[in-house]
């Protein structure tokens, strides 16, 4: 798990540590120092811990005029017992909501597994997006993953599944990622 480092072909566009409206302005980032684990296994420095044990995540681009954020995650999304969504919820996307996204891009290949508790921080954020016009959308989600998040209902709060992996996110620049994600959602309307 050391050698699966964020996506950072698109740090020419945006990087979390310099914008000072980011939850992470500031953070100081080694590229030798492996001190950060996911139970027993260390990972890759670059990527930013928010309270989740199990579960780390990387702002990867923010534009505020289009009013999304793309963010990528790496570990065990572990709602059952650490809570993860609650420290999310209320340390990044509350924060970054402030700041006017509404539009939630949540890239998840590296999330190895998926335990649901309730659905209410979900929920939530979902009825807080949509009053501005806005979505969460799952990227390239495990189909276990995605299986055990519908379990969960989460497929009621954000837009998750299989035409949801067909994009290859990496291969565009991010200001395309806008309209592939809205084009999909039209197509999943009609």
């Amino acid at each position: 798990m050391h050698e699966l480092e964020p996506f950072y072909n698109w740090r020419d566009y945006y990087i979390a540590s310099e914008d000072k409206l980011s939850p992470f302005y500031g953070r100081d980032y080694s590229q030798f120092n492996y001190s950060q684990k996911i139970y027993n296994y260390y990972i890759h420095p670059q990527w930013d811990y928010f309270g989740a044990d199990t579960l780390y995540c990387k702002i990867l681009y923010v534009n505020y005029e289009q009013q999304i954020a793309v963010i990528e995650f790496i570990g065990e999304w572990n709602d059952l017992v650490h809570n993860d969504i609650m420290f999310l919820k209320r340390d990044i996307i509350d924060r970054m909501m402030l700041h006017g996204i509404s539009k939630f891009v949540l890239i998840g290949e590296n999330v190895l597994n998926f335990h649901t508790s309730d659905d209410s921080y979900y929920e939530e954020w979902s009825e807080e997006v949509q009053d501005e016009e806005g979505w969460i959308v799952g990227l390239n989600f495990n189909k276990h993953v995605i299986e055990e998040m519908r379990r969960g209902g989460l497929h009621y709060h954000m837009n998750i599944g299989e035409n949801y992996n067909e994009i290859e996110w990496r291969k565009q620049k991010p200001e395309h990622i806008l309209p592939l994600i809205e084009q999909l959602l039209l197509r999943s309307l009609n």
